[in-house]
């Protein structure tokens, strides 16, 4: 009788396709994702993007910049093109490109920060190395910076050298002839590396002074992650609420009432395109109370954002609804339906920076999220709520959005073309 009972249950999993796949290919799905995005924090093909202005323009600070460029872990640019042409970068064209997300991080070396002593006797009024950054993004601040200390020992170590000596003969009294004489050597051996461009040593940095400065929310605060996880979790779910809204196809039909309205003056088309009409209202509403609640209980900036929120999500409800209204015409029963959109959903967001920020990825996994519906919904969001960005700007995003909800439409206009033949 047991032996009977297993047999059963394995011909109905066998027969329910949903079941299997929810069963062995959501979790393979998943454990791809994460191990893509975190098993390869170590590649070296995961750089991060910098804007380098030297005010300095000292030998020092040449040698700097020189040093950031060769630096494996970062992309250095000190033009307005990233391809090295164009005008040098001042501080207010460098802090653009920030505002603007095209960088992270932008390193400026103020003039004279050379002079007030780099590494041990530091001059606190000396103008200290600032990096302009967008700190939402939390790990690339932190990277560079200290990329930053470990880049001052390699350039320069005989500078380092000279400092350490000062600080000596400081606070030790004078050295004697034979200390002297030894030092000079390794200064000069350093002063060797210096001009060959080679490095000391896995060495610690001896502490250049650093400052981040946050461009985006110069006061503090921390609504750019509110804004961000507002927008990951209202895409998510909303995606979810308009499959299942899009299944009230499948119950008229299971009930006998599609049919009737097919055969209606609306026909076919009438009747996705109604369906469709209240899926994304019923989109824009959720959205709207899901920044309602982040603007009144975590301070999101709601209110002076109108106008970009209302565009963003506009077209985001819009399509979604499409994309439900292609689920709903594509399964067979509710059942399926359940099951498919659970998988394509949440593989959806996690590649697509709904769970967890796309920056967190290497740049492969970031360039795949670009082939789902959520980057594009989210990355207009950010550019609203983190850059301050006018509604032109919104521009790519809401071209791609609403190409993908007349795409989702006319999808699933073929797809119901099965009812019209019944």
């Amino acid at each position: 009788m047991i032996g009977t009972l297993l047999r059963l249950g394995y011909l109905n999993v066998r027969r329910d396709r949903v079941v299997l796949a929810l069963t062995f290919l959501l979790p393979v799905i998943f454990f791809s994702i994460f191990a893509s995005v975190f098993g390869n924090q170590g590649d070296s093909t995961a750089r991060i993007d910098v804007a380098v202005v030297d005010l300095d323009q000292s030998e020092f600070s040449k040698k700097l910049v020189k040093a950031l460029t060769a630096e494996g872990g970062l992309r250095v640019r000190t033009t307005d093109n990233a391809n090295g042409t164009g005008a040098a970068l001042d501080r207010d064209r460098a802090e653009k490109l920030v505002k603007d997300g095209r960088v992270p991080v932008a390193i400026i070396l103020p003039k004279g920060f050379a002079a007030g002593g780099l590494f041990f006797n530091q001059d606190a009024s000396a103008p200290k190395v600032q990096l302009l950054a967008d700190v939402s993004d939390p790990i690339a601040p932190q990277v560079v910076q200290g990329l930053m200390q470990k880049v001052s020992f390699t350039a320069a170590p005989a500078s380092m050298a000279n400092e350490g000596l000062g600080m000596l003969e400081k606070f030790g009294g004078p050295l004697t002839a034979e200390q002297r004489k030894s030092m000079d050597t390794w200064t000069g051996l350093l002063e060797k590396q210096d001009a060959t461009g080679g490095t000391p040593g896995d060495g610690a940095a001896m502490g250049l002074p650093i400052e981040i400065v946050n461009v985006l929310q110069p006061a503090g605060g921390n609504t750019n992650m509110v804004s961000f996880y507002a927008a990951g979790i209202g895409v998510m779910f909303l995606l979810f609420s308009c499959a299942g809204a899009g299944g009230a196809l499948l119950e008229e039909e299971e009930s006998g009432t599609l049919g009737r309205l097919i055969g209606s003056r609306a026909g076919m088309t009438g009747v996705l395109l109604g369906k469709w009409l209240f899926v994304a209202i019923l989109g824009v509403l959720q959205l709207t109370v899901m920044f309602s609640w982040g603007a009144a209980v975590f301070g999101l900036p709601l209110f002076d954002h109108v106008p970009g929120f209302l565009v963003m999500t506009v077209v985001t409800a819009s399509a979604a609804a499409g994309f439900g209204m292609l689920l709903a015409t594509l399964c067979r029963s509710r059942g399926q339906l359940s099951g498919i959109s659970t998988i394509v959903i949440l593989s959806m967001s996690a590649v697509g920076g709904s769970m967890f920020p796309r920056f967190l990825m290497t740049d492969t996994m970031q360039q795949v999220g670009l082939i789902t519906f959520n980057a594009w919904a989210l990355d207009g969001y950010i550019k609203v709520f983190w850059r301050d960005a006018p509604l032109l700007a919104l521009w790519p995003q809401v071209l791609v959005l609403g190409g993908l909800c007349a795409a989702f439409l006319v999808a699933a206009r073929l797809a119901a073309r099965r009812w019209e033949t019944l």
